[in-house]
């Protein structure tokens, strides 16, 4: 068993990775090609890509999850019909917003801040990272049922090859094709269509256990899938609506300069989340297995490793060796003032990552055991509610310094909640 969960969790913890290099790989191109006012744009333009993220992760995360259940339990039927449900959903999801990338592209992005050195840069990538959302959804729901389908290997090559392939395609078309932020965005919209290529080669080699079934009791269904997900979704979907907010908060504390600095900050974070992302996302299927058996001895083994990994994971990230390097990387003409923004942001930010991994450990694992309800409150209290607040009343109180500490504090507010939620699965049975 021990063996298996560190197959699945190294191989979706280097996927997640891949997957969150997508905007890793823009931002570092776009920052040394574009400079500061291409990396605000960006940053700016972020949580429309979260949102894209997160609906794909609901689909994905609480399809696949229902889809191992029934499996487990003998339901073959039900579990082809989850299976099609995810992948209609996503198609009809992904059509609708790439409607609105061709007709809204300009106002999104005044919503979400742009001003008048930002705004052409940020409409043409809302509009083209909008034009493939299809793409995204499927991508994303598909690597999740070849994962939960038995072949976490070919998930996480999709996942890696589409990243990398994004990383080639930034280079070229920044800088040989000269292609500005409009390339950023289409290497980014080519990495899912890779991807997607890939994870269909489990159906396409006849490896697949799932199959194309007619939909039943649809709206219900639907609702189990948004229950199963809410963890997962709520992860991406507030962290863009808090980047959303926190790029308000820094135009008005530092101007284009601080967003541009907390452009650095969050796309690192990024990465470090997709880290304990890939955590839980590899560890779910053997949890949903394990809990559709009734084994709950396993459940509760499989909780306590993944903690564990959390912790040595969040541990090395607050190391601060690498801030300014990290930052100088992202910081093209030099600007001492950047970096002092960015050094600093990292280096008090990134303690909340000591906290953030068991956090989203715990609010996984309580959607994969059929907890939505306690799942989804976790999570909307780190995610949104709970962070929100914070970040207000500490900018208020702080400026800046508040900005970057309201993430640590509210993972660790939120560790001490998921301590009580999580008591009942990780305690030991009575006898």
């Amino acid at each position: 068993m021990v063996r298996t969960f560190f197959k699945y969790i190294s191989l979706n913890m280097l996927g997640a990775l891949g997957l969150s290099g997508y905007i890793m790989a823009d931002t570092f191109f776009v920052a040394n090609r574009l400079g500061a006012d291409g990396l605000a744009a960006l940053n700016l333009a972020i949580p429309i890509f979260g949102l894209i993220n997160g609906l794909g992760v609901l689909l994905g995360i609480g399809g696949a999850t229902r889809y191992s259940i029934c499996r487990y339990q003998g339901d073959e039927a039900r579990a082809n019909r989850t299976f099609t449900l995810s992948l209609l959903t996503g198609l009809v999801l992904g059509i609708f917003l790439a409607l609105l990338g061709v007709f809204c592209a300009q106002p999104i992005a005044l919503l979400l801040g742009a001003n008048t050195d930002t705004l052409p840069l940020c409409t043409v990538y809302l509009r083209t990272v909008l034009l493939f959302s299809p793409c995204f959804l499927l991508n994303h729901i598909m690597v999740v049922f070849v994962r939960n389908d038995g072949n976490p290997k070919l998930a996480m090559t999709a996942m890696l090859t589409g990243s990398l392939a994004n990383i080639a395609l930034d280079y070229l078309f920044l800088y040989p094709l000269n292609m500005g932020i409009f390339g950023a965005a289409l290497a980014t919209g080519t990495a899912p269509v890779i991807g997607l290529c890939l994870s269909s080669l489990h159906i396409l080699t006849g490896r697949n256990q799932f199959r194309l079934a007619r939909p039943a009791e649809v709206p219900r269904s639907l609702a189990d899938m948004a229950g199963l997900g809410s963890a997962a979704f709520l992860n991406e979907f507030t962290a863009c609506m808090v980047l959303a907010l926190y790029n308000t908060l820094m135009l008005r504390a530092a101007g284009t300069i601080g967003v541009a600095a907390y452009g650095i900050v969050a796309n690192l974070a990024l990465m470090a989340l997709a880290l304990f992302t890939g955590l839980s996302q590899g560890a779910q299927p053997l949890i949903s297995q394990s809990y559709g058996r009734g084994d709950h001895h396993t459940v509760r083994q499989l909780c306590r490793l993944a903690l564990l990994v959390s912790c040595l994971v969040g541990l090395a990230l607050i190391a601060q060796v690498w801030a300014d390097p990290l930052a100088a990387l992202f910081n093209r003409d030099g600007d001492p003032e950047l970096a002092r923004l960015a050094v600093s942001g990292l280096r008090l930010y990134f303690w909340g990552f000591l906290f953030a991994g068991p956090n989203i450990i715990a609010a996984s694992f309580l959607g994969a055991v059929e907890q939505p309800r306690a799942s989804f409150l976790l999570s909307l209290f780190r995610g949104g509610v709970g962070i929100a607040i914070l970040v207000l009343l500490l900018s208020y109180l702080l400026g800046v310094t508040g900005i970057w500490l309201a993430f640590p504090v509210t993972e660790a507010i939120t560790l001490l909640l998921c301590l009580g939620a999580s008591r009942r699965i990780l305690a030991p049975p009575t006898p």
